[in-house]
């Protein structure tokens, strides 16, 4: 494949992305009993868990506004991606976006995979212990899927260090954990999403950043709660980790290749 690709093969790739958002919009039956009422979630969830999600999404309010300290160095990424090449941080993401689609997708995999067995293996460790240690997890978990996401979008040249990719990261985060009406309002979102928006739309993003993590709050508490059964928590933590990353890091890679093929085909024409 060359860096200017076939405008053939690039059609294809989007259909089938636009394939993938159909399906997205429909709801398993699993999903479905994960939509308790989060006033029942409320009830059996001790106080001390629903402080810590708290936290987590004071924490994800910070890393929209400054990146806080989710934010990871690129210049590891940018060998990884550039293996051949030294660098130039002033260049590297413009390298980046030129290279093979391929190439992308193939680093993107690594990333979802590498961070998926982190967090089974994350999971596992803090379920021996069920309730007691479920609240070092909940953070650490959030920690692992900003990091994958960051890094994938480095693989396709994006910034994550850029405020308006916060956001994106932020959605994408949402959108792994909504139901089938906020599918569809997030899809919408994320497939008008354009690098370097204006000011005025990116700080309209902003204000709603912690309605946007709502249902990630609710989505996320009722699943932790089967982890904090002690011993029998290992493998509900592992699986419900492993599954969290899976679906997170999906999301990010399919958006993010939607545009960057959406790019390339505008380069083309």
């Amino acid at each position: 494949m060359t860096n200017t690709e076939d405008l053939q093969y690039l059609n294809s790739e989007l259909r089938i992305i636009e394939q993938w958002e159909k399906e997205q919009k429909d709801l398993f039956l699993w999903e479905k009993l994960g939509r308790l009422p989060f006033v029942i979630l409320d009830r059996l969830t001790p106080k001390f868990i629903q402080d810590k999600i708290g936290i987590v999404l004071d924490e994800l309010g910070s890393y929209v506004q400054s990146g806080g300290r989710y934010l990871i160095s690129k210049e590891q990424m940018y060998r990884r991606m550039l293996p051949h090449e030294e660098p130039d941080a002033d260049t590297a993401l413009e390298r980046i976006a030129q290279l093979p689609l391929g190439k992308m997708d193939e680093i993107a995999e690594s990333i979802s995979k590498s961070s998926s067995n982190t967090a089974t293996v994350q999971g596992a460790t803090t379920g021996i212990g069920g309730i007691f240690t479920l609240a070092i997890d909940i953070p650490l978990l959030l920690g692992i899927s900003i990091k994958a996401l960051q890094e994938i979008a480095i693989s396709y040249g994006y910034d994550p260090s850029e405020k308006s990719e916060r956001i994106f990261i932020v959605k994408c985060l949402q959108f792994s954990s909504s139901d089938i009406v906020g599918k569809k309002a997030i899809l919408e979102d994320l497939a008008s999403f354009r690098s370097g928006e204006q000011s005025k739309q990116v700080l309209s993003q902003l204000q709603g950043w912690r309605e946007v993590m709502l249902s990630y709050r609710d989505n996320f508490g009722w699943k932790k709660l089967f982890q904090m059964i002690p011993i029998a928590g290992i493998l509900f933590g592992a699986y419900l980790n492993r599954s969290t990353l899976q679906d997170v890091t999906e999301t990010g890679r399919i958006m993010y290749r939607k545009r960057r093929i959406i790019e390339k085909l505008e380069a083309i024409s």
